[in-house]
Protein backbone atom coordinates (compact mmCIF):
# COMPACT_ATOMS: atom_id res chain seq x y z
CA UNK A 1 0.00 0.00 0.00
CA UNK A 2 1.03 3.56 -0.09
CA UNK A 3 2.00 4.73 3.50
CA UNK A 4 3.36 7.90 2.50
CA UNK A 5 3.35 10.86 0.12
CA UNK A 6 5.86 13.52 0.33
CA UNK A 7 5.51 16.46 -1.52
CA UNK A 8 7.55 19.59 -1.66
CA UNK A 9 7.85 22.68 -4.06
CA UNK A 10 5.15 22.06 -6.20
CA UNK A 11 2.86 25.04 -6.99
CA UNK A 12 1.27 25.78 -3.90
CA UNK A 13 2.39 22.89 -1.60
CA UNK A 14 5.60 23.94 -0.36
CA UNK A 15 6.12 20.65 1.83
CA UNK A 16 2.80 18.52 2.31
CA UNK A 17 3.26 14.75 3.25
CA UNK A 18 0.40 12.42 3.76
CA UNK A 19 0.76 9.56 6.01
CA UNK A 20 -2.21 6.54 4.64
CA UNK A 21 -2.81 3.61 6.37
CA UNK A 22 -5.30 0.79 4.56
CA UNK A 23 -9.02 0.99 4.07
CA UNK A 24 -10.69 4.19 2.22
CA UNK A 25 -8.92 7.38 2.59
CA UNK A 26 -10.68 10.30 1.68
CA UNK A 27 -9.39 13.91 0.30
CA UNK A 28 -11.57 16.97 0.61
CA UNK A 29 -11.13 20.54 0.35
CA UNK A 30 -12.44 23.83 -0.80
CA UNK A 31 -11.59 24.38 -4.73
CA UNK A 32 -8.00 25.43 -5.38
CA UNK A 33 -6.99 24.43 -2.47
CA UNK A 34 -4.24 22.10 -3.51
CA UNK A 35 -6.34 18.75 -3.53
CA UNK A 36 -4.81 18.47 -7.55
CA UNK A 37 -1.70 18.89 -6.57
CA UNK A 38 -1.95 15.70 -4.66
CA UNK A 39 -2.71 13.56 -7.53
CA UNK A 40 -0.44 15.54 -9.77
CA UNK A 41 2.17 15.00 -6.79
CA UNK A 42 1.88 11.02 -7.18
CA UNK A 43 1.08 10.83 -11.25
CA UNK A 44 4.76 12.47 -10.98
CA UNK A 45 6.63 9.91 -8.74
CA UNK A 46 5.07 7.36 -10.91
CA UNK A 47 6.85 8.69 -13.64
CA UNK A 48 4.54 11.05 -15.27
CA UNK A 49 6.27 14.26 -17.20
CA UNK A 50 7.87 16.95 -15.24
CA UNK A 51 7.45 20.36 -15.89
CA UNK A 52 9.67 23.21 -14.25
CA UNK A 53 6.93 25.30 -14.34
CA UNK A 54 5.68 22.91 -11.29
CA UNK A 55 8.24 23.91 -9.09
CA UNK A 56 6.90 26.67 -6.64
CA UNK A 57 7.68 30.72 -7.28
CA UNK A 58 10.71 31.21 -5.87
CA UNK A 59 12.31 27.65 -5.18
CA UNK A 60 14.73 26.49 -7.27
CA UNK A 61 14.05 22.68 -6.86
CA UNK A 62 10.96 19.95 -6.37
CA UNK A 63 10.92 16.69 -4.89
CA UNK A 64 8.31 14.17 -4.58
CA UNK A 65 8.18 10.68 -2.92
CA UNK A 66 6.26 7.85 -1.96
CA UNK A 67 6.92 5.21 0.13
CA UNK A 68 5.15 1.30 -0.36
CA UNK A 69 4.57 -1.07 2.82
CA UNK A 70 3.35 -4.61 2.76
CA UNK A 71 4.72 -5.67 -0.82
CA UNK A 72 5.17 -9.37 -0.53
CA UNK A 73 2.59 -10.10 -2.66
CA UNK A 74 4.63 -8.47 -5.44
CA UNK A 75 8.09 -10.26 -5.09
CA UNK A 76 8.52 -12.10 -7.92
CA UNK A 77 7.80 -9.24 -10.10
CA UNK A 78 10.37 -6.91 -8.62
CA UNK A 79 12.73 -9.21 -8.66
CA UNK A 80 12.36 -9.49 -12.05
CA UNK A 81 12.66 -6.03 -12.45
CA UNK A 82 15.71 -5.90 -10.03
CA UNK A 83 13.99 -4.16 -7.36
CA UNK A 84 14.50 -4.93 -3.93
CA UNK A 85 12.21 -3.99 -0.41
CA UNK A 86 14.53 -2.34 2.18
CA UNK A 87 15.48 -3.56 5.51
CA UNK A 88 11.45 -2.70 6.24
CA UNK A 89 10.33 -4.72 3.71
CA UNK A 90 9.57 -1.51 1.98
CA UNK A 91 9.50 0.56 -1.36
CA UNK A 92 10.89 4.19 -1.54
CA UNK A 93 10.81 6.67 -4.93
CA UNK A 94 12.16 9.71 -5.00
CA UNK A 95 11.98 11.94 -7.84
CA UNK A 96 13.37 15.51 -7.74
CA UNK A 97 13.79 18.02 -10.46
CA UNK A 98 14.84 21.73 -10.72
CA UNK A 99 14.41 24.90 -12.60
CA UNK A 100 16.95 23.90 -15.31
CA UNK A 101 15.10 21.22 -16.69
CA UNK A 102 17.27 18.53 -14.82
CA UNK A 103 15.64 15.38 -13.16
CA UNK A 104 16.62 12.60 -11.53
CA UNK A 105 14.60 9.34 -9.93
CA UNK A 106 15.78 7.45 -7.14
CA UNK A 107 14.39 3.76 -6.44
CA UNK A 108 15.35 2.90 -2.68
CA UNK A 109 18.24 5.49 -2.83
CA UNK A 110 19.64 3.69 -6.18
CA UNK A 111 19.10 5.75 -9.83
CA UNK A 112 16.55 4.73 -12.14
CA UNK A 113 15.28 6.00 -15.66
CA UNK A 114 11.74 6.55 -15.96
CA UNK A 115 10.79 3.83 -17.87
CA UNK A 116 12.07 1.34 -15.21
CA UNK A 117 9.57 3.41 -12.82
CA UNK A 118 6.81 3.40 -14.89
CA UNK A 119 7.05 -0.49 -14.75
CA UNK A 120 7.10 -0.49 -10.99
CA UNK A 121 4.10 2.11 -10.77
CA UNK A 122 1.94 -0.38 -12.71
CA UNK A 123 2.62 -3.11 -10.20
CA UNK A 124 2.23 -0.64 -7.05
CA UNK A 125 -1.00 1.67 -8.03
CA UNK A 126 -3.60 2.77 -10.36
CA UNK A 127 -5.05 6.22 -10.67
CA UNK A 128 -8.51 7.16 -12.16
CA UNK A 129 -9.20 10.58 -12.86
CA UNK A 130 -10.32 12.16 -15.81
CA UNK A 131 -7.84 10.47 -18.18
CA UNK A 132 -9.11 7.43 -17.05
CA UNK A 133 -12.71 8.42 -18.05
CA UNK A 134 -11.79 9.33 -21.36
CA UNK A 135 -9.58 6.04 -21.50
CA UNK A 136 -12.91 3.85 -20.92
CA UNK A 137 -14.44 6.18 -23.84
CA UNK A 138 -11.44 4.85 -26.10
CA UNK A 139 -12.33 1.72 -27.42
CA UNK A 140 -8.67 -0.03 -28.74
CA UNK A 141 -8.09 -0.09 -24.47
CA UNK A 142 -10.96 -2.30 -23.98
CA UNK A 143 -9.45 -5.57 -25.19
CA UNK A 144 -6.51 -4.33 -22.69
CA UNK A 145 -9.41 -3.98 -19.53
CA UNK A 146 -10.84 -7.25 -20.86
CA UNK A 147 -7.74 -9.51 -20.81
CA UNK A 148 -6.70 -8.24 -17.33
CA UNK A 149 -9.92 -9.04 -16.42
CA UNK A 150 -9.44 -12.22 -17.79
CA UNK A 151 -6.03 -12.51 -16.26
CA UNK A 152 -4.64 -13.75 -20.34
CA UNK A 153 -1.22 -14.46 -20.72
CA UNK A 154 -0.92 -13.36 -24.45
CA UNK A 155 2.90 -13.91 -24.68
CA UNK A 156 2.68 -17.45 -26.55
CA UNK A 157 0.30 -15.51 -29.27
CA UNK A 158 2.60 -12.55 -29.27
CA UNK A 159 5.27 -14.81 -30.20
CA UNK A 160 3.58 -16.92 -32.86
CA UNK A 161 1.82 -13.45 -34.21
CA UNK A 162 5.58 -12.19 -34.62
CA UNK A 163 6.52 -14.97 -36.53
CA UNK A 164 3.35 -14.80 -38.96
CA UNK A 165 4.33 -10.80 -39.30
CA UNK A 166 7.78 -12.40 -40.67
CA UNK A 167 6.27 -14.68 -42.74
CA UNK A 168 3.93 -12.06 -44.46
CA UNK A 169 7.10 -9.59 -44.90
CA UNK A 170 9.36 -12.24 -46.65
CA UNK A 171 6.57 -12.91 -49.07
CA UNK A 172 6.48 -9.12 -50.48
CA UNK A 173 9.57 -8.93 -49.92
CA UNK A 174 9.90 -11.79 -52.58
CA UNK A 175 6.96 -10.96 -54.46
CA UNK A 176 8.49 -7.47 -55.03
CA UNK A 177 11.91 -8.57 -55.83
CA UNK A 178 10.38 -10.46 -58.53
CA UNK A 179 8.27 -7.53 -59.86
CA UNK A 180 10.77 -6.48 -62.32
CA UNK A 181 12.42 -9.47 -62.38
CA UNK A 182 13.18 -9.50 -66.12
CA UNK A 183 15.14 -6.08 -65.47
CA UNK A 184 16.73 -7.15 -62.18
CA UNK A 185 17.99 -10.27 -63.98
CA UNK A 186 19.83 -8.71 -66.58
CA UNK A 187 21.52 -6.24 -63.74
CA UNK A 188 22.59 -9.27 -62.27
CA UNK A 189 24.05 -10.78 -64.91
CA UNK A 190 25.86 -7.51 -65.91
CA UNK A 191 27.62 -6.95 -62.46
CA UNK A 192 28.61 -10.39 -61.68
CA UNK A 193 29.88 -10.70 -65.85
CA UNK A 194 31.45 -7.75 -65.26
CA UNK A 195 33.51 -9.08 -61.67
CA UNK A 196 34.27 -11.77 -63.46
CA UNK A 197 35.93 -10.67 -66.30
CA UNK A 198 38.54 -9.12 -63.62
CA UNK A 199 39.33 -12.71 -62.82
CA UNK A 200 40.10 -11.29 -59.18
CA UNK A 201 40.90 -13.70 -56.66
CA UNK A 202 43.78 -12.64 -54.55
CA UNK A 203 41.93 -9.94 -51.96
CA UNK A 204 46.10 -8.39 -51.77
CA UNK A 205 46.47 -8.28 -55.33
CA UNK A 206 45.95 -4.22 -55.40
CA UNK A 207 47.96 -3.84 -52.18
CA UNK A 208 51.23 -6.04 -54.23
CA UNK A 209 50.27 -3.95 -57.24
CA UNK A 210 50.82 -0.52 -55.55
CA UNK A 211 53.95 -1.98 -54.62
CA UNK A 212 55.09 -3.00 -58.16
CA UNK A 213 53.92 0.48 -59.92
CA UNK A 214 56.45 2.29 -57.20
CA UNK A 215 59.35 -0.15 -58.14
CA UNK A 216 58.59 0.16 -61.49
CA UNK A 217 58.64 4.37 -61.48
CA UNK A 218 62.11 3.89 -59.91
CA UNK A 219 63.39 1.12 -62.14
CA UNK A 220 66.62 3.28 -63.66
CA UNK A 221 67.49 4.13 -59.68
CA UNK A 222 66.92 0.34 -58.87
CA UNK A 223 68.73 -1.13 -61.66
CA UNK A 224 71.91 1.48 -61.29
CA UNK A 225 72.44 1.11 -57.78
CA UNK A 226 71.84 -3.00 -57.61
CA UNK A 227 74.57 -2.82 -60.34
CA UNK A 228 76.88 -1.56 -58.01
CA UNK A 229 75.87 -3.72 -55.09
CA UNK A 230 76.63 -6.25 -57.36
CA UNK A 231 79.49 -5.67 -58.94
CA UNK A 232 81.44 -4.71 -55.68
CA UNK A 233 80.40 -7.70 -53.71
CA UNK A 234 80.35 -10.60 -56.17
CA UNK A 235 80.60 -10.19 -60.16
CA UNK A 236 82.77 -7.59 -61.54
CA UNK A 237 84.39 -8.01 -65.01
CA UNK A 238 87.10 -4.88 -64.24
CA UNK A 239 87.61 -5.32 -60.82
CA UNK A 240 88.57 -7.16 -57.92
CA UNK A 241 85.19 -8.32 -55.72
CA UNK A 242 84.36 -8.33 -51.92
CA UNK A 243 83.65 -12.49 -52.21
CA UNK A 244 86.90 -12.44 -54.29
CA UNK A 245 89.38 -11.00 -51.77
CA UNK A 246 87.93 -12.56 -48.92
CA UNK A 247 88.51 -15.80 -50.41
CA UNK A 248 92.22 -14.95 -51.24
CA UNK A 249 92.13 -14.08 -47.22
CA UNK A 250 90.49 -17.34 -46.05
CA UNK A 251 92.74 -19.16 -48.27
CA UNK A 252 95.84 -17.46 -46.68
CA UNK A 253 94.43 -18.05 -43.18
CA UNK A 254 94.50 -21.91 -43.79
CA UNK A 255 97.94 -21.86 -44.88
CA UNK A 256 99.21 -20.21 -41.70
CA UNK A 257 97.69 -23.08 -39.68
CA UNK A 258 100.52 -24.55 -38.30
CA UNK A 259 102.26 -21.71 -37.02
CA UNK A 260 99.61 -19.53 -36.18
CA UNK A 261 97.13 -20.84 -33.02
CA UNK A 262 93.39 -19.56 -34.16
CA UNK A 263 94.22 -19.37 -37.72
CA UNK A 264 91.14 -21.95 -38.74
CA UNK A 265 88.45 -19.99 -36.47
CA UNK A 266 89.36 -17.19 -38.68
CA UNK A 267 89.29 -18.81 -41.85
CA UNK A 268 86.06 -19.90 -41.08
CA UNK A 269 84.86 -17.00 -39.83
CA UNK A 270 85.96 -14.87 -43.34
CA UNK A 271 84.17 -17.60 -45.18
CA UNK A 272 81.36 -17.00 -43.22
CA UNK A 273 81.20 -13.57 -43.82
CA UNK A 274 81.99 -14.56 -47.82
CA UNK A 275 78.53 -16.22 -47.75
CA UNK A 276 76.78 -13.80 -46.37
CA UNK A 277 78.54 -11.01 -48.79
CA UNK A 278 77.49 -13.08 -52.10
CA UNK A 279 73.79 -13.60 -50.34
CA UNK A 280 73.16 -9.47 -49.99
CA UNK A 281 74.30 -9.45 -54.00
CA UNK A 282 71.85 -12.36 -54.51
CA UNK A 283 69.21 -10.61 -52.70
CA UNK A 284 70.37 -6.68 -54.54
CA UNK A 285 70.32 -8.28 -58.02
CA UNK A 286 67.01 -10.23 -57.46
CA UNK A 287 65.68 -6.58 -57.91
CA UNK A 288 66.28 -6.60 -61.22
CA UNK A 289 64.20 -9.86 -62.50
CA UNK A 290 62.33 -10.80 -65.40
CA UNK A 291 59.71 -8.36 -64.34
CA UNK A 292 61.54 -5.59 -65.44
CA UNK A 293 62.75 -6.94 -68.41
CA UNK A 294 59.86 -4.59 -70.12
CA UNK A 295 59.85 -1.73 -67.55
CA UNK A 296 57.71 0.92 -69.66
CA UNK A 297 55.17 -2.17 -70.76
CA UNK A 298 55.23 -3.93 -67.38
CA UNK A 299 54.05 -0.25 -65.51
CA UNK A 300 51.30 0.34 -68.72
CA UNK A 301 49.88 -3.24 -67.72
CA UNK A 302 50.00 -2.27 -63.61
CA UNK A 303 48.54 0.77 -64.24
CA UNK A 304 45.52 -0.77 -66.24
CA UNK A 305 44.88 -2.98 -63.53
CA UNK A 306 44.82 -0.73 -61.15
CA UNK A 307 42.22 1.34 -63.15
CA UNK A 308 40.02 -1.35 -63.65
CA UNK A 309 40.07 -2.29 -59.71
CA UNK A 310 39.83 1.20 -58.87
CA UNK A 311 36.27 1.23 -61.26
CA UNK A 312 34.81 -1.76 -59.45
CA UNK A 313 35.64 -0.25 -56.52
CA UNK A 314 33.48 2.68 -56.84
CA UNK A 315 30.71 0.08 -58.37
CA UNK A 316 30.80 -2.75 -55.64
CA UNK A 317 32.88 -2.21 -52.52
CA UNK A 318 35.87 -0.26 -50.93
CA UNK A 319 38.44 -3.06 -51.52
CA UNK A 320 38.44 -6.55 -53.35
CA UNK A 321 37.38 -8.50 -50.74
CA UNK A 322 33.96 -6.69 -51.14
CA UNK A 323 33.82 -6.77 -54.60
CA UNK A 324 34.30 -10.42 -54.00
CA UNK A 325 31.15 -10.45 -51.28
CA UNK A 326 29.21 -8.50 -53.67
CA UNK A 327 29.79 -10.68 -56.30
CA UNK A 328 28.37 -13.77 -54.04
CA UNK A 329 25.40 -12.07 -53.01
CA UNK A 330 24.16 -10.85 -56.68
CA UNK A 331 24.75 -14.78 -57.27
CA UNK A 332 22.26 -15.57 -54.72
CA UNK A 333 20.09 -12.69 -55.56
CA UNK A 334 20.22 -14.56 -59.32
CA UNK A 335 19.85 -17.89 -58.28
CA UNK A 336 16.55 -16.83 -56.03
CA UNK A 337 14.89 -14.48 -59.42
CA UNK A 338 15.81 -17.68 -61.70
CA UNK A 339 13.51 -19.72 -59.06
CA UNK A 340 11.27 -17.22 -57.74
CA UNK A 341 8.10 -18.92 -58.73
CA UNK A 342 9.42 -21.88 -56.13
CA UNK A 343 9.94 -19.28 -53.78
CA UNK A 344 7.29 -17.52 -54.00
CA UNK A 345 5.56 -21.25 -53.34
CA UNK A 346 7.48 -21.85 -50.35
CA UNK A 347 7.06 -18.57 -48.58
CA UNK A 348 3.32 -18.88 -48.70
CA UNK A 349 3.28 -22.21 -47.73
CA UNK A 350 5.48 -21.05 -44.44
CA UNK A 351 2.88 -17.82 -44.53
CA UNK A 352 -0.03 -20.32 -44.50
CA UNK A 353 1.71 -22.34 -41.32
CA UNK A 354 2.17 -18.76 -39.63
CA UNK A 355 -1.11 -18.42 -40.11
CA UNK A 356 -2.68 -21.06 -38.58
CA UNK A 357 -0.41 -21.03 -36.08
CA UNK A 358 -1.06 -17.74 -34.89
CA UNK A 359 -4.90 -18.35 -35.45
CA UNK A 360 -5.11 -21.43 -33.28
CA UNK A 361 -3.78 -19.94 -30.21
CA UNK A 362 -5.52 -16.72 -30.84
CA UNK A 363 -8.96 -18.93 -30.67
CA UNK A 364 -7.96 -19.97 -27.85
CA UNK A 365 -7.74 -16.78 -26.17
CA UNK A 366 -10.83 -16.05 -27.92
CA UNK A 367 -12.75 -18.41 -26.13
CA UNK A 368 -11.09 -17.43 -22.81
CA UNK A 369 -12.24 -13.79 -23.99
CA UNK A 370 -15.82 -14.58 -24.52
CA UNK A 371 -16.47 -16.27 -21.59
CA UNK A 372 -14.88 -13.52 -19.26
CA UNK A 373 -16.58 -10.77 -21.33
CA UNK A 374 -20.19 -12.52 -20.30
CA UNK A 375 -18.91 -12.74 -16.46
CA UNK A 376 -17.96 -8.79 -17.10
CA UNK A 377 -20.61 -7.62 -18.17
CA UNK A 378 -23.33 -9.32 -15.57
CA UNK A 379 -20.56 -7.91 -13.06
CA UNK A 380 -20.34 -4.26 -14.08
CA UNK A 381 -24.46 -4.61 -14.89
CA UNK A 382 -24.95 -5.41 -11.18
CA UNK A 383 -23.30 -2.38 -10.19
CA UNK A 384 -24.95 -0.36 -11.93
CA UNK A 385 -28.09 -1.03 -11.01
CA UNK A 386 -26.86 -1.01 -7.52
CA UNK A 387 -25.98 2.75 -8.67
CA UNK A 388 -29.11 4.01 -9.35
CA UNK A 389 -29.01 2.98 -12.60
CA UNK A 390 -31.68 0.21 -12.93
CA UNK A 391 -32.62 -0.01 -16.66
CA UNK A 392 -28.91 0.73 -17.67
CA UNK A 393 -27.71 -2.36 -19.98
CA UNK A 394 -23.54 -3.18 -20.21
CA UNK A 395 -22.27 -5.45 -22.65
CA UNK A 396 -18.82 -6.34 -23.43
CA UNK A 397 -18.97 -7.13 -27.12
CA UNK A 398 -16.37 -9.37 -28.42
CA UNK A 399 -16.37 -9.95 -32.44
CA UNK A 400 -14.27 -10.72 -34.59
CA UNK A 401 -12.91 -9.01 -38.58
CA UNK A 402 -12.72 -11.50 -41.53
CA UNK A 403 -10.96 -10.80 -44.72
CA UNK A 404 -12.58 -10.40 -48.71
CA UNK A 405 -11.91 -14.43 -48.91
CA UNK A 406 -13.62 -15.12 -45.53
CA UNK A 407 -10.44 -15.48 -43.13
CA UNK A 408 -10.16 -14.02 -39.87
CA UNK A 409 -7.69 -11.23 -39.31
CA UNK A 410 -5.53 -11.52 -37.25
CA UNK A 411 -4.03 -8.60 -34.77
CA UNK A 412 -1.33 -7.93 -32.08
CA UNK A 413 -3.89 -9.10 -29.63
CA UNK A 414 -5.34 -11.92 -31.34
CA UNK A 415 -8.93 -12.26 -34.25
CA UNK A 416 -10.67 -10.40 -31.85
CA UNK A 417 -12.08 -6.62 -31.04
CA UNK A 418 -13.46 -5.94 -28.27
CA UNK A 419 -15.96 -2.83 -27.61
CA UNK A 420 -17.72 -1.88 -24.42
CA UNK A 421 -21.52 -1.18 -25.33
CA UNK A 422 -24.11 0.66 -23.75
CA UNK A 423 -27.83 2.09 -22.95
CA UNK A 424 -28.85 3.80 -20.43
CA UNK A 425 -32.97 3.46 -20.89
CA UNK A 426 -34.88 1.18 -21.73
CA UNK A 427 -36.08 -0.03 -25.36
CA UNK A 428 -33.10 2.06 -26.92
CA UNK A 429 -30.36 -0.09 -28.87
CA UNK A 430 -26.72 -0.39 -27.22
CA UNK A 431 -24.38 1.54 -28.73
CA UNK A 432 -20.54 2.26 -27.71
CA UNK A 433 -19.87 3.93 -24.40
CA UNK A 434 -18.49 6.89 -26.01
CA UNK A 435 -21.43 7.70 -28.23
CA UNK A 436 -24.55 7.54 -25.11
CA UNK A 437 -23.47 8.02 -21.43
CA UNK A 438 -23.57 11.52 -20.27
CA UNK A 439 -21.33 12.70 -17.64
CA UNK A 440 -22.54 10.95 -14.70
CA UNK A 441 -23.86 7.63 -16.26
CA UNK A 442 -20.03 7.72 -18.08
CA UNK A 443 -19.05 8.38 -13.92
CA UNK A 444 -20.80 5.34 -12.60
CA UNK A 445 -19.98 3.04 -15.43
CA UNK A 446 -16.34 3.62 -15.08
CA UNK A 447 -16.40 2.96 -11.24
CA UNK A 448 -18.44 -0.12 -12.10
CA UNK A 449 -15.44 -1.06 -14.11
CA UNK A 450 -13.01 -0.45 -11.80
CA UNK A 451 -14.52 -2.37 -9.28
CA UNK A 452 -14.93 -5.38 -11.35
CA UNK A 453 -11.06 -4.61 -12.54
CA UNK A 454 -9.89 -3.94 -9.32
CA UNK A 455 -8.94 -7.30 -7.67
CA UNK A 456 -7.93 -8.45 -10.95
CA UNK A 457 -4.87 -6.03 -11.94
CA UNK A 458 -2.57 -7.21 -8.81
CA UNK A 459 -2.66 -3.34 -7.93
CA UNK A 460 -3.02 -2.80 -4.25
CA UNK A 461 -4.10 0.78 -4.27
CA UNK A 462 -6.30 2.22 -6.43
CA UNK A 463 -6.82 6.70 -6.16
CA UNK A 464 -10.26 8.20 -7.15
CA UNK A 465 -10.56 11.40 -8.10
CA UNK A 466 -13.55 12.82 -8.07
CA UNK A 467 -15.30 10.37 -9.20
CA UNK A 468 -18.09 11.43 -7.69
CA UNK A 469 -18.91 13.79 -10.07
CA UNK A 470 -22.16 15.13 -12.05
CA UNK A 471 -24.34 12.67 -9.31
CA UNK A 472 -27.01 13.07 -6.99
CA UNK A 473 -26.58 12.95 -3.17
CA UNK A 474 -28.59 9.08 -3.59
CA UNK A 475 -26.15 7.90 -5.86
CA UNK A 476 -22.87 9.69 -4.19
CA UNK A 477 -24.33 7.39 -0.71
CA UNK A 478 -24.09 4.23 -3.11
CA UNK A 479 -20.79 5.28 -5.01
CA UNK A 480 -19.16 5.67 -1.52
CA UNK A 481 -20.56 2.41 -0.84
CA UNK A 482 -19.02 0.82 -3.21
CA UNK A 483 -15.45 2.53 -2.78
CA UNK A 484 -15.66 1.46 0.95
CA UNK A 485 -16.66 -2.17 -0.16
CA UNK A 486 -13.36 -2.04 -2.37
CA UNK A 487 -11.40 -0.83 0.48
CA UNK A 488 -12.08 -4.06 1.59
CA UNK A 489 -9.50 -5.73 -0.32
CA UNK A 490 -7.21 -3.53 -1.36
CA UNK A 491 -6.32 0.48 -0.02
CA UNK A 492 -8.63 2.68 -1.64
CA UNK A 493 -8.30 6.58 -1.65
CA UNK A 494 -10.56 9.44 -3.20
CA UNK A 495 -10.59 12.74 -3.65
CA UNK A 496 -14.20 13.81 -3.48
CA UNK A 497 -16.53 16.97 -2.85
CA UNK A 498 -19.32 14.63 -1.89
CA UNK A 499 -20.74 14.53 1.52
CA UNK A 500 -21.95 11.29 1.35
CA UNK A 501 -18.57 9.76 0.14
CA UNK A 502 -16.47 11.28 2.99
CA UNK A 503 -18.87 10.51 5.69
CA UNK A 504 -18.70 6.29 4.39
CA UNK A 505 -14.20 6.76 4.87
CA UNK A 506 -12.48 5.16 7.08
CA UNK A 507 -9.79 8.45 7.39
CA UNK A 508 -10.76 11.83 5.89
CA UNK A 509 -7.98 14.40 5.24
CA UNK A 510 -8.47 17.81 4.74
CA UNK A 511 -6.55 20.17 2.16
CA UNK A 512 -6.67 24.12 2.77
CA UNK A 513 -4.86 26.68 1.68
CA UNK A 514 -3.76 30.03 3.55
CA UNK A 515 -1.00 32.49 3.65
CA UNK A 516 2.60 32.60 4.37
CA UNK A 517 5.33 34.56 4.56
CA UNK A 518 3.27 36.27 1.59
CA UNK A 519 2.86 33.41 -0.57
CA UNK A 520 -0.34 31.14 -0.65
CA UNK A 521 0.82 27.32 0.93
CA UNK A 522 -1.33 24.31 1.06
CA UNK A 523 -1.81 22.34 4.01
CA UNK A 524 -2.99 18.73 5.07
CA UNK A 525 -4.30 16.86 7.77
CA UNK A 526 -5.97 14.11 9.10
CA UNK A 527 -9.14 15.05 11.12
CA UNK A 528 -10.39 14.27 14.17
CA UNK A 529 -14.00 12.87 14.13
CA UNK A 530 -15.21 16.16 15.70
CA UNK A 531 -13.45 18.00 12.73
CA UNK A 532 -15.33 15.52 10.00
CA UNK A 533 -18.24 16.58 11.58
CA UNK A 534 -16.94 20.32 10.73
CA UNK A 535 -15.69 19.78 7.26
CA UNK A 536 -18.38 17.40 5.86
CA UNK A 537 -20.93 19.37 7.36
CA UNK A 538 -18.81 22.64 5.50
CA UNK A 539 -19.60 20.45 2.09
CA UNK A 540 -23.38 19.59 2.58
CA UNK A 541 -23.95 24.10 3.03
CA UNK A 542 -21.15 25.72 1.46
CA UNK A 543 -20.47 29.17 3.09
CA UNK A 544 -22.62 29.40 5.58
CA UNK A 545 -22.89 25.69 7.96
CA UNK A 546 -26.24 25.83 10.12
CA UNK A 547 -27.02 23.67 13.18
CA UNK A 548 -28.99 21.61 11.04
CA UNK A 549 -26.15 20.90 8.56
CA UNK A 550 -23.88 19.83 11.21
CA UNK A 551 -26.53 17.59 12.71
CA UNK A 552 -26.89 16.21 9.36
CA UNK A 553 -23.17 15.43 9.38
CA UNK A 554 -23.09 13.86 13.02
CA UNK A 555 -26.31 11.73 11.91
CA UNK A 556 -24.27 10.55 8.52
CA UNK A 557 -20.92 9.79 10.15
CA UNK A 558 -22.63 7.83 13.01
CA UNK A 559 -25.24 6.09 10.18
CA UNK A 560 -21.89 5.14 8.45
CA UNK A 561 -20.24 3.59 11.22
CA UNK A 562 -19.06 0.06 10.92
Amino acid sequence: MLRILRIENIAVAREVELELGRGFSVLTGETGAGKSILIDGLTLVLGGRISKDMIRPGEKNASVTAIFSDVENILPELDGLGIHPDEEGEITVRRVFSEDGKSSTKINGKSASVSELRELSSLLVNINGQNDTHTALDQSTHIDLLDEYSKLDRSAYSGLYREYLDAVRNLKEIKESLRDRSMMTDILKYQIKEIDAAKLSDPEEEEKLEKLRIKLKDIEKISKYTGIVVRALSQSEKGVTAAYMLEKAQAALEQLGGVMENAQELAEKLESMRYEIIDIAEQASDLIDSDMQNPEEKLDHVEKRLSLISRLEKKYGADISEILSFREEAAKKLDALESGDLAVKEAEAALAKAYEAALAEAERLSGIRSENAKILSDQVGASLKYLDMPKARFEVKVSRDYSSDGKEILNPNGCDSVCFMFTANPGYPMKELSKVASGGELSRTVLAIKCALAGKQGVDTVIFDEIDTGVSGATSQKIGMKLRELSKHIQVICVTHSPQVASLADAHFFIHKSEKDGKAESFVRLLTDEERISEIARIIGGVTVTDKQIQAAREMLDTNKD
